[in-house]
């Protein structure tokens, strides 16, 4: 039962990184960019500005003494401050050259493959994600959401969705491997989420259901031995749940709360938003 705060990208991602609600810090709007034919000399595009106390939680882990790196999405409404990241880039994780023998870590990977332009028809002129073209999906076998046309190109959609989510599957499975072959595979927390609900119509950017329930898988060597949870969980949760898991104070700004651990507060309601698109 866990929740994005809004059916898109960048807004829950704002909300991911600080811990505050989109709407509190002035990220709502679904890509902060607007084009103004009567005021060609206006900047384009322009960046949301969170308060000046509002940082993302990478900050503090890093003044704990954290490495954090990014692979590779940096998509949270307010630009890429210098202060976020010790690395960000393609591959960056916690090979990096920049973190110290023995320095804890904070890593954020980034998979594409489940963007909706990973459904689209492979011909398509728009940007993105390429289609996957061989199925191993049948589409004939594949669920239909209601609210659809049962047609065939919408369960083609549906068919490259799912072969999406199994290779997004195989790559959590990768990381594993790797922070075990690293010998970090027992003293580390692993999370594996998206940043909003499904790519199809009537589902993202939008705040029902479809729009923003979201996978939560935690690997926690110790306290997680594959027990399920129904506690209700937003990713406004995620930053102020890592800091507490690492011993960092969760700022007083912070809308979230814990939802694993010591400081752990269950949640009776979930908060989603839906504005400018």
């Amino acid at each position: 039962r866990c929740f994005s705060t809004a059916g898109v990208c960048a807004p829950t991602r704002a909300a991911l990184m600080t811990g505050c609600h989109p709407t509190s810090i002035g990220a709502h709007h679904m890509r902060t960019t607007h084009t103004n034919e009567h005021a060609p000399d206006l900047p384009t595009p322009y960046e949301a500005a969170p308060p000046h106390y509002v940082s993302a939680f990478t900050e503090p882990l890093r003044r704990a003494g954290y490495c954090c790196t990014l692979d590779s999405k940096a998509d949270y409404q307010f630009g890429e401050p210098f202060t976020m990241w010790d690395e960000h880039g393609e591959g960056a994780d916690w090979r990096t050259d920049r973190r110290d023998a023995g320095q804890p870590f904070f890593t954020m990977l980034t998979r594409p493959g489940t963007h909706e332009s990973g459904m689209w028809d492979p011909d398509h002129d728009g940007p993105g994600v390429d289609p996957v073209t061989d199925l191993s999906t049948d589409p004939e076998a594949v669920a239909v959401p209601p609210w659809l046309p049962d047609t065939e190109p919408v369960r083609l959609a549906v068919a490259r969705q799912y072969d999406q989510v199994a290779a997004a599957d195989e790559g959590g499975g990768d990381v594993l491997d790797r922070l075990a072959a690293d010998g970090h595979a027992d003293e580390t927390v692993v999370v594996l989420t998206s940043d909003h609900g499904e790519g199809l119509p009537r589902a993202k950017r939008w705040p029902y259901d479809a729009g923003i329930h979201v996978p939560l898988v935690v690997r926690w060597p110790g306290h997680t031995e594959g027990d399920a949870s129904d506690a209700l969980v937003s990713l406004v949760d995620l930053a102020p749940t890592v800091l507490s898991l690492a011993g960092v104070d969760v700022p007083p700004y912070v809308e979230g709360h814990p939802f694993l651990g010591p400081e752990r507060e269950d949640r009776e309601y979930v908060f989603a938003s839906r504005d400018r698109y």
